[in-house]
């Protein structure tokens, strides 16, 4: 049957008629050559230390293209791992496990909307550390493939690009378009030069990079791919560049000279149809082979079959295509980073980002895990590196909260409000030196002295309030609510959450959050706006122990803040938080932002890393939107 799924290739060219032996007679037929195992102990990067030529592409006698590294036949066998969605403490474990898996290369991608929060002000430190845990991956005996973006999709806000881009309609993301190049070019004259010394001809484990991502489904602008390629060599990148895109974009995402790869969900006969026709004579390449898929809220927990995965890796190998699996491990959408979709309608991403991969979210071992391993293990001439052991997990004491805080209670403590004659979005709030809210919540405030109909156009979602009495909901579809007729002027409240931008499409473009336009009331449009950011930075906890909390009698409706204290012991493991007596919100540890939980599902734990509680107790609040819960459980299985 893979002779069959072949035959176009062979057809058309894809192995040149030269020098025939008996492994040129099986490529002419489609069939796999005959089986051997890989020897790359010696290419690993702690082995590898007379470095000249880097990756690059080369052909056997009989014509068949491949991979080689400092002149030796090289097979990538990669995995995704981003060191963003996986705590510091852990990169070690995770490495350690892709490398006991039997992989040799580690791939991430790296998110500019981290890394520059805020236009001009650069963060490379903590869980944020690029280069910690590149140099890692090099201790652990992987080699690198660096997604630096701009652009990354990755399901994370706005594809990984920043949200101050948006504030001016002018800006045309993902072009040459002045605007947006300049900001990219200051981007980069900051990361590659971090990027530069850890090139595998400069004594580091980076052996490829990677120009933006899946840019054939874009397509906007033909000169903006190589651009960027420019961009990239003429600040010191020289190993081998890669484009990736979706198998039949492929042509469109490509650049002259740069090699191609594709991602795909399943190997099939067409799979390398239209990479073939891009490039005849060049080494195959899977970026992405997609062992599983991201979950949406109020959707179902997407799994793929383990001897599916099992059974396509075990098909790269025997044709020697490289690959990369993603997601290795896929880790979490800590804090307010998730991204969504939109075909008609704003869905986001789910917290946790298990992906259904080799790994779990919390770092175990799977049933794909150890069909991998098997499978790899018999092709590869020395013994893999024994087991990590598992990390260990606990169940601790219900947390009941004792304390509440109404939302209302904490306006007094917030930074000044911004005070406007309309409402003003998201992104173009004067704060964060003028790079505006990134993430969060926006409160919208005003009074008015007569009821209707109130338009606005909430993004994504909003609930709406007269004075502290909650009235009805807006979402970016129904942007129409009925308010009853008042006898005296009363307080307007809307509050605005950004449930996460879109990360795929031409609808990045138009991603601003909060109000976007005016407010009417029967078409007569409300001025005089007091408004308040609540991006529930760490800053913001802080605060929050200044402010007189209320003792909790019985259950109270939300927007309002509970306080609890997890008792963790002396030695604090992994759990998960299960709240399912809650409603709508988000959970803080610590001040860190674990990340949004919903009752709709289909998440109905949330993963807390064991590294990031203290001994004994822990401070824990739930930002609960609508009506509390009695308490919060922990559980050391996932519900996903």
């Amino acid at each position: 049957m893979m002779s069959i799924f072949f035959l176009p290739f062979i057809s058309s060219g894809f192995i040149p008629r030269q020098n025939y032996n008996k492994d040129c007679l099986l490529e002419e037929a489609g069939l796999p050559l005959q089986p051997h195992r890989f020897n790359w102990s010696h290419l690993t990067p702690l082995e590898l230390k007379d470095r000249s030529v880097g990756l690059q592409t080369a052909s056997t006698a009989c014509g068949k293209p491949h991979f080689t590294l400092e002149g030796h036949k090289f097979l990538i066998c990669g995995g995704s791992i981003h060191y963003f969605r996986v705590p510091r403490e852990y990169w070690r474990d995770r490495l350690q496990k892709l490398r006991a898996c039997g992989f040799n290369t580690v791939t991430t991608y790296v998110p500019w909307n981290l890394h520059e929060p805020q236009r001009g002000t650069f963060d490379f430190f903590g869980n944020l550390d690029l280069e910690a845990f590149v140099l890692l991956a090099a201790e652990t005996g992987l080699w690198v493939i660096l997604r630096p973006g701009p652009y990354i999709c990755s399901e994370i806000d706005l594809g990984g690009l920043p949200s101050w881009l948006l504030q001016d309609p002018s800006v045309k993301l993902r072009t040459t378009e002045k605007g947006f190049i300049q900001a990219v070019d200051r981007y980069f004259d900051h990361l590659i030069a971090r990027v530069v010394p850890l090139q595998y001809r400069r004594g580091g484990p980076i052996i490829a990079v990677q120009v933006e991502n899946e840019y054939g489904s874009f397509y906007k602008d033909r000169k903006y791919m190589p651009y960027l390629q420019k961009a990239l060599l003429e600040r010191g990148i020289m190993e081998m560049l890669l484009t990736s895109d979706g198998e039949k974009e492929v042509h469109r995402g490509s650049i002259e000279g740069v090699l191609a790869t594709i991602n795909i969900n399943s190997f099939g006969k067409d799979s390398f149809r239209y990479l073939h026709r891009l490039q005849k004579n060049k080494p195959i390449m899977v970026m992405e082979y997609w062992v599983g898929w991201y979950d949406m809220w109020g959707d179902h927990h997407i799994v793929k079959d383990a001897n599916d995965v099992k059974n396509t890796v075990s098909e790269f190998i025997k044709f020697e295509i490289s690959f990369n699996v993603y997601m290795f491990h896929g880790g979490t959408n800590f804090g307010f980073i998730n991204g969504a979709t939109d075909y008609g309608e704003h869905r986001g991403v789910v917290t946790s980002y298990d992906y259904d991969a080799v790994l779990t979210e919390a770092g175990d071992y799977t049933q794909k895990y150890f069909k991998l391993r098997k499978l790899l293990g018999s092709v590869v001439a020395l013994p893999l590196p024994p087991l990590p052991k598992l990390t260990p997990k606990a169940v601790y004491p219900p947390v009941k909260p004792s304390v509440f805080l109404p939302l209302w209670d904490v306006l007094p403590s917030l930074d000044e409000p911004v005070i406007a004659h309309q409402p003003v979005n998201m992104e173009n709030l004067p704060i964060n030196n003028g790079s505006g809210q990134s993430y969060g919540f926006v409160l919208y405030e005003t009074f008015i002295c007569f009821g209707g109909y109130l338009r606005a156009n909430v993004q994504d979602s909003a609930q709406v309030f007269l004075n502290e009495t909650n009235i009805g909901f807006l979402n970016d579809v129904d942007q129409k609510l009925n308010i009853p007729e008042i006898r005296e002027c009363q307080l307007l409240r809307i509050l605005v959450e950004n449930q996460g931008r879109v990360n795929y499409s031409w609808k990045i473009q138009g991603q601003q959050k909060g109000i976007v336009g005016p407010v009417t009331i029967n078409g007569i449009i409300l001025e005089d706006f007091t408004i308040y950011s609540l991006e529930m930075k760490t800053s913001f906890f802080e605060r929050l122990r200044a402010v007189p909390w209320r003792p909790i009698a019985d259950s109270h409706p939300g927007p309002a803040f509970y306080l609890g204290t997890l008792e963790a012991g002396s030695s604090p493991m992994d759990t998960f938080l299960s709240l399912s007596n809650w409603t709508y919100g988000f959970v803080f540890i610590n001040g860190r932002n674990l990340g949004r939980y919903w009752n709709i599902g289909p998440q109905e734990t949330l993963y807390l890393p064991g590294a990031w509680l203290h001994p004994e107790g822990n401070e824990i609040i739930l930002f609960e939107s609508s009506e509390s819960g009695f308490d919060i459980q922990t559980t050391n299985i996932p519900k996903l």
